[in-house]
């Protein structure tokens, strides 16, 4: 139901407060269903271990942490702009080097700006998923990270849920093949259904902006 009246997110009682395009809206309160998947567990285990390790970091590599943080910007529900705490920056940037596959670091690093792909030509089939991007290959340290939606109708046009299917090598050549990781983790695609996807680079622990792109499968 649309709502008119005070910003609010979150839950309270029995109801639900959110927004879309279109605005604010309520809704009644759902139980989260929590199917505790493979990929699930393995995030769920990144932050645990984080968390850990952040309570065994030095006062002085916990400030270095902090002013990081105080350099980085995000926008809540609510679009109001907040920067990161010392802990939130050290979990972000460690989340990210272990989903590429990297080592954790203890000392805050540079803020680095990984920039945004050029383009990104998708190619999607039933049998064959195939990112084609400029620039190629990436730079040194550079790596893709590849998320894309469950299929949706063909008649959809905004996605809000994408999974992490595929980090590319560091320094990848286009194309990058995506099919075997996507059906594992998805479901093999189908004739007629939409995929969105949310191409980002990564480097250093950081996260460029997303390059969106929006297919139906062939």
């Amino acid at each position: 139901m649309k709502f008119l009246g005070e910003p609010r997110s979150g839950s309270y009682a029995g109801t639900t407060s959110s927004r879309n395009r279109f605005g604010q809206y309520v809704r009644n309160r759902s139980i989260p269903v929590n199917p505790s998947s493979v990929p699930q567990a393995a995030v769920r285990a990144r932050l645990s271990n984080n968390a850990a390790a952040w309570r065994l970091l030095t006062d002085v590599q916990r400030e270095g942490w902090a002013s990081l943080g105080a350099s980085i910007t995000r926008n809540d529900a609510l679009g109001t702009t907040y920067t990161l705490t010392g802990f939130q920056t050290y979990c972000m940037v460690n989340n990210n080097n272990l989903a590429a596959g990297n080592a954790i670091v203890s000392a805050a690093p540079a803020l680095t700006d990984p920039g945004t792909l050029l383009t990104a030509t998708v190619t999607l089939t039933n049998a064959a998923f195939s990112i084609a991007y400029t620039t190629t290959p990436l730079a040194a340290g550079v790596r893709l990270f590849s998320y894309a939606s469950p299929q949706r109708s063909a008649g959809r046009f905004f996605e809000g849920d994408y999974r992490l299917i595929a980090a590319s090598a560091a320094a990848a050549a286009s194309p990058a093949n995506i099919f075997t990781a996507y059906s594992a983790r998805l479901g093999t695609p189908v004739t007629g259904n939409k995929i969105f996807m949310s191409l980002s680079l990564y480097q250093l622990g950081f996260m460029g902006p997303p390059l969106l792109v929006g297919q139906v499968i062939a």
